[in-house]
């Protein structure tokens, strides 16, 4: 399982020597549009879904050769640094991107992608694409590892390398040299990832919320000190939320060190995300990403040790989908089932860590999870009696509109069990509204009176408790409904729908009855 790495801490970045004005976010906004519309014309590209991940790939060799160029002006100002290239000449930006005159069109285009071509400095070899992947670690360039696996499910998908070159040189007009310019260029980068989720469609990953995401962080306030992890992180929304949310609590060199090197962990199976992840948490300041490439739960369970348990787990695993027989052989044989959600809820249980201090956890799953019988309800009961789920939070429809109308909640349990009782909150709709959807998503805001609540609990219309021997006797269902909502007649069982609707009928009989003989009263 990955694990922190204990190296020297970074050096914030600082401005380059030579004095530059900070480019504005108007400014970079502008050059990414730029780009993009320079894509649009290319016949290789199919919307966002192509344009986003050949713009990040590109931006990630920009931003690496910057962070370099750094790293090389440290260790030439102190003796006592050592400097060794991530990537080596002729390989580096400044090498083949930099000049806006440089390799173009079929030239540039063999460059990147072909297993051997002519380099920039007029040799043959490996194109930059295979020699990217074929990066090795070794002491003192560890970044290596994350540029090869970042470049293993990467290609260039543009026909027209004098487009390319284009955008090559708009890219190169981004400084990744200033601490202000990479916060603006990480706020900008988010919107473009929303864009390209939105874009996704039923092909998409479900995209987590930034208000539900920021909502799940402030309830569970991890700790400068505490590692977090998020096992199935998509594209980063949890861990940029946490590593923001950790980076006001590190105020010295040594609390930024901690924040740098031990506190974030992820982990993303497909190779597109991981990209996408590892350009989000740079831009947003985390310069070295923990991130493990691979299944989550390629591991056997019975093999995740103390070494491999976190203090915090904050995730929206994938659901609905089943994985390969192969996976369901690390889980014990009662609690295999194809339910992606129900395999990921197991390894988040095992990876909490027990001492000092219980591990808690805070897990998007769908309505599904919460009223399955079988392995579900054996899970469950696992779950309740080793662990204290202390709180179901109830998602309103539409949270996670386009991508799917599944009913969703947020579980939250520590290590610490058995639990004696759950208590519920029911986020309700903004009032007038039956739905959210794409262009109304649910705000943040909207969640105050859950945060408010979520440290002096009351019963209310919102909120209520549920023993855990009401939730045994009913095989582990914990989909129970709001004891203080009206009945929706919709979903009620045929015969109590009967039964309210002839209770109905005698109302409104009994009411014409008094009406008529106040009418026959007032003749």
């Amino acid at each position: 399982m990955p694990r922190p790495r204990k190296t020297a801490a970074p050096s914030a970045p600082q401005p380059v020597a030579s004095a530059r004005p900070a480019t504005t976010a108007q400014q970079l906004g502008a050059i990414l549009k730029a780009a993009r519309d320079t894509m649009r014309k290319d016949k290789g590209l199919n919307g966002d879904l192509d344009r986003l991940p050949m713009l990040t790939w590109i931006m990630f060799l920009k931003f690496l050769d910057d962070q370099e160029e750094l790293r090389r002006q440290e260790a030439t100002l102190n003796p006592s640094l050592t400097y060794r290239p991530a990537i080596e000449p002729p390989y580096r930006w400044q090498d083949w991107a930099a000049t806006p005159t440089g390799l173009s069109g079929d030239d540039l285009k063999a460059f990147i992608t072909s297993e051997e071509a002519m380099r920039p400095n007029g040799t043959l070899g490996p194109g930059l694409f295979a020699y990217l992947r074929g990066l090795r670690a070794e002491k003192g360039t560890e970044r290596r590892e994350v540029i090869a696996r970042v470049f293993q499910g990467v290609t260039n998908r543009m026909e027209s390398g004098y487009l390319l070159r284009d955008v090559v040189n708009k890219v190169n007009s981004i400084h990744f040299t200033s601490s202000h310019e990479i916060l603006t260029l990480g706020h900008l980068y988010e919107s473009l990832l929303k864009e390209m989720r939105d874009a996704a469609g039923d092909s998409g990953e479900f995209y987590t919320p930034r208000a539900v995401v920021r909502c799940m962080v402030k309830a569970l306030d991890p700790k400068l000190g505490e590692v977090v992890l998020d096992p199935a992180a998509g594209t980063g929304g949890f861990l940029v939320e946490t590593f923001e949310h950790l980076k006001a609590q590190a105020v010295t060199v040594k609390q930024r060190r901690v924040l740098q090197e031990s506190s974030i962990l992820g982990g993303e199976a497909k190779s597109l995300p991981y990209l996408l992840l590892q350009m989000n948490l740079l831009l947003h300041g985390l310069e070295r990403p923990s991130i493990d490439y691979g299944n989550a739960l390629r591991v056997r369970l019975s093999e995740i040790g103390d070494k491999d348990r976190v203090d915090v787990i904050l995730t929206n695993p994938p659901f609905g989908g089943e994985e390969e027989r192969g996976i369901l052989g690390n889980f014990p044989e009662d609690k295999q089932t194809g339910e992606t959600a129900l395999l990921f809820l197991q390894l988040i249980m095992r990876r909490l860590r027990r001492a000092p201090k219980p591990g808690r956890a805070g897990v998007v799953v769908p309505n599904g999870t919460l009223f399955a019988g079988g392995v579900a309800a054996r899970i469950k009961q696992e779950l309740l009696t080793d662990f204290h789920l202390h709180t179901v939070v109830r998602l309103p429809n539409g949270v996670f509109a386009p991508y799917t109308s599944i009913p969703t909640n947020i579980l939250c349990f520590e290590r610490g069990g058995p639990t004696r009782e759950v208590w519920y909150y029911e986020q309700p709709l903004p009032e007038g509204r039956k739905n959210y959807t794409k262009t109304q998503p649910i705000q943040f805001e909207e969640f105050a009176p859950l945060l408010a609540w979520w440290g002096d609990r009351q019963a209310s219309e919102r909120a209520w408790k549920v023993p855990l021997s009401q939730i045994a006797d009913n095989g582990y269902n914990l989909d129970i409904k709001n004891p203080s909502a009206r009945q929706d007649l919709e979903h009620l069982p045929p015969e109590q729908l009967a039964a309210s609707i002839a209770e109905k009928e005698r109302r409104i009989a009994t009411l014409m009855d008094e009406i008529q003989a106040l009418l026959v009263g007032n003749g």
